[in-house]
């Protein structure tokens, strides 16, 4: 490693990075369908000469710089995908997509990592060994583009791994670092309850499903309540609840769908089977079947404990020493866990909120907005980063 002074990004190279989120944000598309979005980023990759650029799926790119000198292999990631969100911001660039949006960030991930490789290859002959820059389709939908990548190599002979999330909770200047368990395991659960329908006038002569359902809810809340050791972090949320289609009939179903958040592997297998022991004997007690199908998700994402501290360093020397935060682990899930399986690695949060400018929702919502001064400080984390590790 060599030491180095700030880096300092020229008016041009921020400029460009401002349009390409805009660009981004103005053309989204949904998880597995990235067409024109990877399309966009391998043109503008190839623009810039000097890479070897691959695709390891039909929606998602790879650039390799190579320096030819001996070194470790860094890997850095940005996801691509947008929500099924009608957006609400009034933006200039607002989504001409119906239906689609940018609620996520995920535009300004793909701006940034592209503004440091731009960066990275004026700088190559100062740096050895391999960047490895990963555009990743579908992380918002299970099972994930990260999965898909790996298996498709782009992992292999890594060193370390970096990526990073604009974070709407957190004012933009700040850069969060969270050592170890940084984002849940999100795992998904169906229950349909079965009863005997009938008269809403005539209960006796019916299973209630509906009753019987919301029994299943109240008692699902004594998993965590009770079930869990307090020191453990997990989550149990029933989201929704279908019964019914008359104000005077009883319904032979009602299904309830919902989630679970975990940190830890035994908890994260201990749980369902901890909620199929409570769905068979309320359903049982009240003379109702159940249907209960269980969907592991992402694994939870641990952050190798040196690599992040040395992502801290990298922080206070690409940003100054006020920049930095710990902030505590989120249940939110994240497909990056998918990569740190292979190499160790590091997963940053990028203050974007501004309350003062009305940045303020959250992910998801259909008026979420980043401050866009929050991209620069993403591309000289990533520059500085790569000048730590391969220089």
């Amino acid at each position: 490693m060599t030491a180095s002074l700030p880096l300092s990004l020229g008016s041009e190279l921020r400029d460009l990075v401002v349009q390409w989120r805009r660009h981004l944000h103005q053309q989204p598309e949904l998880s597995f369908h990235e067409e024109e979005t990877a399309r966009f980023v391998h043109e503008t990759l190839e623009g810039f000469g000097g890479l070897e650029i691959t695709r390891p799926t039909a929606t998602s790119v790879l650039a390799r710089l190579v320096t030819g000198r001996p070194g470790p292999i860094l890997a850095m990631r940005a996801d691509m995908d947008a929500l099924p969100i009608a957006e609400d911001t009034g933006l200039p660039f607002a989504s001409a997509n119906r239906g689609v949006m940018h609620a996520c960030g995920h535009d300004g991930h793909t701006a940034t990592l592209l503004g440091a490789v731009k960066q990275l290859l004026a700088m190559r002959d100062q740096l050895r060994g391999e960047l490895r820059f990963i555009f990743q389709h579908a992380e918002e939908v299970y099972p994930g583009g990260a999965e898909e990548m790996v298996q498709r190599g782009v992992m292999d002979g890594v060193d370390r791994v970096i990526g990073a999330h604009l974070w709407a909770s957190l004012e933009v200047g700040k850069v969060g670092v969270v050592e170890g368990a940084a984002m849940a395991a999100p795992d998904t659960f169906w229950i349909t309850v079965r009863g005997k329908g009938g008269h809403g006038a005539i209960p006796q002569q019916t299973v209630d499903p509906i009753a019987v359902a919301a029994q299943v809810v109240t008692n699902l809340q004594h998993v965590v309540a009770r079930s869990v050791d307090p020191i453990d972090s997990a989550v149990l949320s029933v989201t929704q609840f279908h019964a019914g289609t008359a104000h005077n009939v009883i319904p032979d179903v009602a299904e309830l769908n919902g989630t679970v958040r975990t940190f830890d592997a035994a908890l994260r297998t201990r749980i369902p089977q901890v909620m199929e022991r409570i769905i068979k004997g309320v359903t049982e007690a009240h003379g109702a079947t159940y249907d209960f199908t269980y969907e592991r998700g992402y694994r939870s994402l641990i952050n190798d404990v040196t690599v992040t501290r040395e992502m801290a360093a990298v922080v206070e020397a690409a940003c100054g020493p006020d920049v930095l935060t710990t902030l505590r682990p989120t249940m939110g899930g994240e497909d990056f866990s998918a990569f740190l399986q292979k190499a160790p690695g590091s997963f940053f949060f990028i203050g974007a909120g501004n309350a003062a400018r009305g940045i303020v929702h959250p992910h998801h919502h259909p008026r979420f907005d980043i401050d866009e001064r929050a991209l620069e400080t993403g591309v000289r984390i990533f520059v500085e980063a790569a000048r730590r590790f391969n220089g």
